[in-house]
């Protein structure tokens, strides 16, 4: 079986799978960090956006309160 000249294409076809897929997951190792750190920026952005919204409606003393329609209706 080891005098098989195959046997040694095959490792070698092996051997290079194995490295397409040692880059194909460094790949979306990449992927997926930039994607978190994408969320943890929108979700600090939304916290920031909640708290000069609570913020305003305390300014105002209406919290949550419907806004009147407009003039028209």
């Amino acid at each position: 079986m080891i005098d098989d000249p195959s046997v040694p294409d095959r490792v070698d076809a092996l051997e290079i799978r194995a490295a397409h897929h040692e880059r194909n997951l460094d790949e979306l190792n990449e992927v997926i960090l930039a994607q978190w750190k994408e969320i943890d920026r929108m979700t600090r952005l939304v916290r920031r956006l909640e708290e000069r919204l609570s913020e305003a409606e305390a300014r105002s003393g209406r919290p949550n309160a419907p806004e009147p329609p407009p003039p028209h209706y």
